[in-house]
């Protein structure tokens, strides 16, 4: 029975796949959005992430999927992110 030796080197490939594919992702996003969407999209990846990469995945499935015509404009960027977020519930109260 043989353990696995503690002085072996451990692979770092998961690192370096995870960096490439962000390389990648960014070079579609510089392909697919103009520069104002772009700080747009960066300036909501400090403050909401999880919206960001909801974002960023959907635009990279519409580019995949050709359904991107030309750039998307800091304003289409603005209706997709109000697409994408939950609308909030708003409650009225009537008094009989």
């Amino acid at each position: 029975m043989s353990f696995p030796n503690s002085d072996e080197p451990e692979s770092h490939e998961p690192s370096h796949n995870e960096a490439e594919i962000s390389a990648q992702k960014e070079q579609i996003l510089k392909q697919i959005l103009t520069s104002e969407a772009r700080s747009r999209l960066n300036n909501i990846k400090m403050v909401k992430p999880e919206l960001s990469n909801l974002v960023e995945q959907y635009l990279i499935g519409m580019a995949t999927q050709k359904k991107i015509p030309g750039q998307i404009t800091d304003d289409q960027l603005k209706q997709i992110l109000l697409s994408i977020q939950q609308p909030k519930r708003d409650f009225k109260i009537n008094r009989i």
